[in-house]
C-alpha cells in the first residue's frame, strides 16, 4: 500500500512551517517532507514531529544568489566552496531536525559549461555523501523538467543516474518526481521499473499543470498500483501546487487510504 507524504514547500505554504506541519498531520499524513526550512529552528521542527508522529523526511540544499538565476550550487563551476559551506549548514539542520535525506540541487548551467557542471557535481556529491553517510543520511539527485528550469544541469533520469553512478556511493540515490519525467521524457511506467534499484524517493504532481494529481494526461491509479507493484516500500511525496485550498483539494487522496 502507497505511503503519501505531504511536501510542505508546496502544501500549506502561506503559513509558518510549524502550522503547516500540525495542518499536514490533521490532513492525516504521517511523513512530511520539506524545501527550504531554514528560518524556523531544527529543534523545534523535530519536536512538532514527534508530538503529532510524523516522520521527517527529505530538505533541499541551498540555491544560491536567486536574484541571479541561481537555483542550486552543487555543480557550478567556480562556487564549490559556497556549495560546502552551505552544505554543511544544511546537514545539521537536517542531523538536528531528524530528517533522513537531502536533495543535493545542481544548479543552472551555461550549455558551454556543462561538462565542467558534471565534473563539479560528481566531485561535490561524492564529498556530501561522505559527510552524510556518518548520520545515515541519503543523499538524493532529481532531474528536473527544462519547461519549469530551463538549463538546469540534468532534466532526465538518465543523465541524473550517470551522476549517481560515478559517485559510487551507496547513500546517493534518485528522486524520481513523476511530475518532472511526464514533462521531460514520459514513458513513466518502464523508467520506474528501470530506475527502481537506485529511487530514494518519488514525488507526485498533476501533468502538465502541477496540481493535484487528478487531472491532466497521467493516471496516477495506475501509476501508483505500478509502484507498488514493483515492490517500492518508501514513501511518495505529494509535492503539488493545490487549485485552491489544500483540504478541499485531497479527494484525491482517499482511494489509496482505504483498508
Amino acid at each position: 500500500m502507497a505511503r503519501f507524504s505531504a511536501n510542505l514547500g508546496f502544501l500549506w505554504a502561506n503559513l509558518p512551517l510549524l502550522e503547516r506541519i500540525e495542518k499536514a498531520a490533521a490532513a492525516g499524513f504521517k511523513a512530511i517532507e520539506l524545501h527550504w526550512p531554514y528560518d524556523t529552528p531544527a529543534a523545534d521542527v523535530k519536536a512538532a514531529c514527534k508530538k503529532l508522529g510524523l516522520t521527517l523526511l527529505g530538505i533541499n540544499t541551498h540555491l544560491g544568489d536567486t536574484s541571479q538565476g541561481e537555483s542550486g550550487l552543487a555543480g557550478l563551476p567556480g562556487r564549490q566552496k559556497d556549495f560546502r559551506k552551505g552544505f554543511q549548514q544544511t546537514l545539521q539542520w537536517c542531523t538536528e531536525s531528524g530528517a533522513n535525506s537531502i536533495h543535493v540541487m545542481a544548479g543552472v548551467v551555461p550549455t558551454n559549461l556543462i561538462d565542467k557542471g558534471i565534473l563539479m557535481m560528481i566531485e561535490n556529491v561524492k564529498w556530501a555523501a561522505d559527510l552524510a553517510a556518518e548520520h545515515n543520511i541519503t543523499i538524493l539527485l532529481e532531474a528536473i523538467n527544462e519547461r519549469d528550469k530551463p538549463a538546469y544541469l540534468y532534466s532526465r533520469q538518465s543523465q541524473a543516474n550517470a551522476i549517481r553512478a560515478a559517485c559510487q556511493r551507496d547513500n546517493v540515490k534518485l528522486m524520481f518526481d513523476v511530475y518532472h519525467v511526464g514533462v521531460s521524457e514520459g514513458d513513466i511506467l518502464k523508467k520506474l521499473e528501470q530506475f527502481l534499484p537506485h529511487i530514494g524517493h518519488i514525488q507526485i504532481a498533476a501533468v502538465p499543470s502541477r496540481a493535484e494529481p487528478d487531472e491532466g494526461e497521467v493516471r496516477y491509479e495506475v501509476v501508483i498500483e505500478h509502484i507498488d507493484a514493483l515492490g517500492y516500500k518508501g514513501w511518495i511525496g505529494a509535492e503539488y501546487k493545490p487549485r485552491a485550498g489544500v483540504e478541499e483539494g485531497l479527494e484525491w487522496l482517499k482511494p489509496y487510504t482505504r483498508h
